[in-house]
């Protein structure tokens, strides 16, 4: 065989063989992908998004659309070949299969933690919303998590509400942490408690709860790897009653980056006139009780997701503005707030037509 032909054909078998592995070569990333926007003033597999009964509510128009990301299963393993062609694609992004399912969560762990956090976010959407109308909301703090195997296992259980703390008034979730950490580990601690049962059939009856418990548990070590304190394995949470039904209409959706959206949709509902000037605005954004945004992930990808829909303008978290700036779709402004305030007042100078003096996003 003549040496170029020989050359040639190791060569191609060379190719193959790389491109074989390639393909059946595991390579240890996940991928994300512009998800779907819904439109949070309108409907959704035809039921309204937002559905409020008990007050009164007014015609909207235009678009307040939450944004979505895809992301590739806790159990997919990509190969070489799709990892590269993520890389290159632009509207996709490949990143470590760690930043999406840290400390080897399964895609059931990953989803129950996002529905959690999804039904967080639309608690805290609605205090935000009603709390910009000085509507009052009555709060209190409830367990919110117990962890398995830990102390407080089948002692405390999601939510029940908590009163006090070795006879300590609890007033925000802080509060626990604080005061459990105040003991050794091994020493007991005293929970006074309203259980879940009893909180939910007073709810029912829209009367105070009669019944509450003393429930001792005994700390352990912490096992965080940070200086270890007492803990009695619960996490807290707030809970709160409405005086009227907000109901967020909205499956298959996980994370807490809608919180934003869903509370001006709330809003733009409740109060007079279009919150938008009929125009396209999208966004996202974790919020809290105090209408404080967040930070999200995956901001590249959900401006591509809103552009590609008609949006014209996005709410963007500040702290998500110089990642977000570095590469906009073409037609997109991306609107910088910090607060439910900031994002009430660049809607004023959106529907208004005055958009010179936008906080816009910038490269830092």
């Amino acid at each position: 065989m003549p040496r170029r032909t020989a050359t040639m054909l190791a060569s191609t078998l060379m190719l193959i063989a790389l491109l074989c592995a390639g393909v059946f070569f595991p390579v240890p990333y996940s991928e994300m992908s512009p998800g779907p926007t819904v439109n949070t003033l309108g409907e959704h597999d035809g039921e309204p998004v937002l559905q409020i009964d008990g007050r009164k509510t007014y015609p909207t128009d235009g678009h307040l659309n939450m944004t979505t990301v895809r992301v590739t299963g806790a159990d997919y393993r990509m190969n070489l070949v799709e990892a590269v062609y993520g890389w290159l694609a632009h509207d996709n992004k490949v990143v470590p299969h760690e930043t999406l399912y840290p400390d080897g969560k399964t895609e059931e762990e990953s989803t129950q933690e996002n529905a959690e956090e999804f039904s967080q976010s639309q608690e805290s959407a609605k205090v935000a919303a009603l709390k910009q109308l000085d509507v009052p909301v009555k709060s209190w703090v409830i367990v919110s998590t117990v962890v398995k195997g830990s102390p407080s296992e089948g002692r405390l259980h999601a939510g029940d509400v908590i009163k006090t703390v070795d006879g300590k008034t609890v007033k925000e979730p802080a509060d626990v942490a604080e005061l459990v950490t105040e003991h050794k580990p091994g020493e007991d601690v005293v929970f006074t408690i309203v259980p879940a049962k009893e909180q939910a059939a007073a709810e029912k009856a829209n009367r105070a709860p009669t019944k509450t418990e003393k429930v001792t548990i005994t700390t352990t070590d912490s096992d965080d790897g940070g200086e270890k304190r007492a803990i009695v394995g619960i996490s807290a949470g707030t809970d709160h009653t409405f005086p009227f039904s907000i109901d967020i209409k909205l499956a298959d959706v996980g994370g807490p980056s809608a919180g934003l959206m869903f509370a001006l949709g709330i809003y733009d509902k409740l109060t007079p006139g279009s919150l938008t000037g009929g125009k396209f605005v999208a966004g996202t954004g974790t919020i809290d009780d105090d209408g404080k945004v967040g930070p999200i992930g995956g901001i590249e990808m959900k401006t591509v997701g809103a552009r590609s829909k008609g949006a014209q303008y996005f709410l963007t978290p500040a702290d998500n503005c110089a990642s977000a700036a570095q590469d906009t779709p073409d037609g997109l402004t991306l609107v910088k707030v910090d607060t439910i305030d900031d994002a009430l007042g660049a809607l004023e100078d959106i529907r208004s037509g005055d958009t010179a003096d936008l906080p816009k996003c910038a490269v830092s």
